[in-house]
C-alpha cells in the first residue's frame, strides 16, 4: 500500500492535468463560465438567508450578520458534499480509463476532491468581500489556523472519497443513498445554527461529527471575535483525518483488482 501511495505522488502531473480539464469542462459552453464558481455559492446563500431570516427568523438565534455566519460553514460544506458525490461515481464514470492497464485509478477520486477544492478557493474572495462589507476584523493569529482547517478537511475528504469510490463500484445504490445521507449530515452540523443552541446532550453527540469541528473552526476564525478556542479539537481531527485517509486508501487498494471487471 505504501508503494502505491508513493506512486500517487509521482502522478501529480497527471492529477494536475485532469483537475484542469475538469475545471474547464464543468462550465464549457456556458455564457458566464468560471463566474458560476462565484454565483452558485451566492445564490445558495441567498436562498438559505431568505428562509432563515424571513420564513424562520427564530431559528437563527441572535447571530448577526447571519449571512456571514452561514457563508462560513456553507462554503466548506459545498466542497465536502460535492466532492463526495462526484468521487463516489468517479470510477464508474471513467470505466474506459480503468480498463487500461497502466492507468493509476486512485487519481480519479483525488481529481474529484481537488477540483471541488479549487471551486472552494474561487469562492473565498466572495467571503472576503462579506468580511469587508460587515467590517469584521480577522486576527492574523487566528488566520494562521485557516490552512490547518483546510488541510484537515482535504485529508478527511480524500479518505472518505477513497472509501466511497471503491464501494460504489460494487454497490451502485450507494451513490443514491449518499445524497440523502449528506442531507441528514448537513442538518446535523452547526452550519445553519450555532452549536450553543443545542442542549448538552446534543452537543455531546455533535462532538462525534467530524465536520462539526471543521464548521466551528471556520466560524471561530472568520466570524466570531476572540481567540481561536477550538484548536485542540482541530488538531485531534487532523490526526483522525490521516487515520481515515489511510483506512480509506487501504480499502481502495484492496479492491482495486476488481474495478476493471465491475465497471
Amino acid at each position: 500500500m505504501l508503494d502505491n501511495l508513493q506512486r500517487l505522488f509521482r502522478y501529480r502531473g497527471l492529477v494536475q492535468t485532469l483537475v484542469t480539464r475538469e475545471l474547464k469542462a464543468r462550465y464549457r459552453g456556458s455564457v458566464l463560465g468560471f463566474l458560476w464558481s462565484f454565483i452558485n455559492p451566492l445564490l445558495l446563500l441567498l436562498v438559505y438567508t431568505f428562509v432563515f431570516s424571513v420564513v424562520l427568523p427564530g431559528f437563527r438565534g441572535d447571530l448577526e450578520p447571519y449571512a456571514l455566519f452561514l457563508f462560513c460553514g456553507l462554503l466548506p460544506w459545498t466542497w465536502f458534499s460535492s466532492a463526495l458525490l462526484e468521487s463516489s461515481h468517479s470510477l464508474i464514470a471513467n470505466g474506459n480509463l480503468i480498463k487500461k492497464v497502466l492507468f493509476p485509478v486512485e487519481i480519479l477520486p483525488v481529481v474529484a476532491v481537488l477540483s471541488n477544492m479549487f471551486h472552494f478557493f474561487f469562492a473565498l474572495p466572495i467571503l472576503g468581500l462579506f468580511l469587508l462589507f460587515y467590517t469584521r476584523p480577522v486576527s492574523p493569529f487566528e488566520l494562521v489556523w485557516f490552512p490547518v482547517v483546510v488541510l484537515a478537511q482535504l485529508v478527511l475528504t480524500l479518505g472518505i472519497a477513497f472509501f466511497l469510490s471503491a464501494l460504489t463500484v460494487h454497490f451502485r445504490d450507494l451513490r443514491d443513498i449518499l445524497g440523502n445521507l449528506l442531507t441528514l449530515w448537513f442538518f446535523s452540523t452547526p452550519i445553519l445554527y450555532p452549536m450553543s443552541q443545542l442542549p448538552p446532550f446534543g452537543q455531546g453527540l455533535m462532538n462525534l461529527n467530524p465536520f462539526a469541528h471543521l464548521a466551528i473552526a471556520y466560524q471561530e476564525i472568520l466570524f466570531y471575535e476572540g481567540p481561536f478556542g477550538h484548536w485542540k479539537w482541530l488538531l485531534a481531527l487532523l490526526a483522525g483525518s490521516f487515520v481515515v485517509f489511510l483506512l480509506g486508501y487501504a480499502l481502495f487498494d484492496r479492491l482495486r483488482d476488481s474495478f476493471a471487471e465491475e465497471v
